[in-house]
């Protein structure tokens, strides 16, 4: 695949992404316990890793070359593949996970349906509520980015709907410090959105203007600076979980 396969280009964009995006054990755990007992487990849009159980037979699918090439020696080199079409026989793996994945997908019905072909037991997604990212406080500094990423997020129910009558959709609490830094995991640190190689590590930002990031990070930075972002937020510091917009979505076996 020589074009992006989804809505970012990890090719061009992918150079930090696994300095900042790495697996958050309490998150994992979540994820892995919700595959139950299966041992053969695709990874769709498996990107560098994270979240893979370590003790399974993971077989990944990752369409960028940028991030197959960030996967780390000790993990399964992944297949150039893609969800919309999974070079995979009708329920030939136990399980199937998509973590911060979906909305990167061309045709999100056809991966699901893809996904419920080569499944024989759970398929577990994680991603985003879009409805609820405006209670963050970063909607408040710049708008325009809360605004792309919840267009690009897929309604919760339409995304149950079509992996089955009894999926059930899980909030998931992040921990103040959370090692996967997606946006909302810097709900405490908010000197980290300052890093251009943070925001390089979260597609959100390659879909608002270079105008628009620097206005965000000068009137962010005047902010922490005078303290007028911790007279409004403070109590995001001390916060040990954030009620974040991140779900869980759990079809299960058959």
């Amino acid at each position: 695949m020589s074009q992006p396969a989804g809505d970012f280009d990890y090719t061009h964009h992918a150079a930090t992404y696994i300095n900042h995006r790495r697996t958050d054990p309490r998150i994992a755990a979540l994820v892995h316990a919700a595959l139950g007992s299966a041992r053969t487990i695709l990874n769709v849009g498996a990107g560098a890793g994270s979240y893979e159980p370590l003790d399974r037979h993971i077989i990944p699918i990752e369409p960028s070359p940028a991030m197959r090439a960030q996967r780390p020696p000790h993990l399964a080199p992944a297949i150039n593949a893609s969800a919309e079409s999974l070079p995979y026989g009708d329920q030939s793996v136990d399980a199937a996970m998509a973590t911060l994945t979906i909305h990167q997908w061309s045709d999100w019905r056809k991966g699901i349906s893809e996904l419920r072909r080569v499944t024989r037991g759970p398929i577990v997604i994680m991603t985003f509520d879009g409805d609820a990212l405006h209670r963050f406080w970063l909607a408040d500094y710049i708008p325009e980015l809360i605004a792309a990423e919840r267009h690009r997020f897929q309604p919760l129910t339409d995304i149950a709907a079509a992996l089955g009558p009894s999926t059930t959709i899980h909030p998931i609490a992040v921990p103040i410090d959370c090692t996967d830094h997606f946006t909302e995991a810097l709900y405490a640190r908010p000197e980290m959105f300052l890093d251009d190689n943070v925001r390089r590590s979260q597609s959100a930002w390659g879909f608002v203007t270079a105008e628009v990031q620097s206005r965000f990070v000068t009137t962010l930075a005047t902010d922490l600076a005078n303290g007028t972002w911790d007279h409004r937020y403070h109590h995001y510091r001390t916060m040990p979980t954030y009620p974040s917009a991140l779900r869980l979505l759990i079809s299960p076996s058959r």
